[in-house]
């Protein structure tokens, strides 16, 4: 097999499976009504992705140092972590959190 076909049958393949993925959750479970339990399961998945996405960015990556967490960035979080908490609003939270990182990077770095 070709390389160019090899690419056009992993790109069908990789269709095929996200379509899949996506029609067990829209197709088969509008049929029916969703189980409680999956109900109550599911109402936890923002926080734990959101909780997944503030973990992987206080770690270092790329050319920074391994091994710990970057405090300034920790510093950043947690003023956003304070601003949500106060405020509610997601775009407060969001732009503080950046602008505190930028903030700290240009005093301290």
């Amino acid at each position: 097999m070709s390389p160019t076909a090899q690419v056009w049958l992993l790109m069908v393949a990789a269709g095929v499976g996200s379509f899949a993925i996506r029609y067990s959750f829209v197709g088969l479970l509008s049929k029916g009504e969703v189980p409680r339990w999956a109900v109550n399961l599911l109402r936890h998945v923002p926080a734990a992705a959101l909780t997944a996405l503030v973990i992987t960015s206080m770690l270092p990556h790329g050319t920074e140092s391994p091994g710990g967490v970057d405090s300034l960035r920790v510093v950043a979080v947690l003023l956003a972590g304070l601003v949500a908490w106060r405020t509610r609003s997601m775009l407060a939270t969001i732009v503080s959190g950046m602008a505190g990182l930028w903030l700290l990077k240009f005093i301290f770095a």
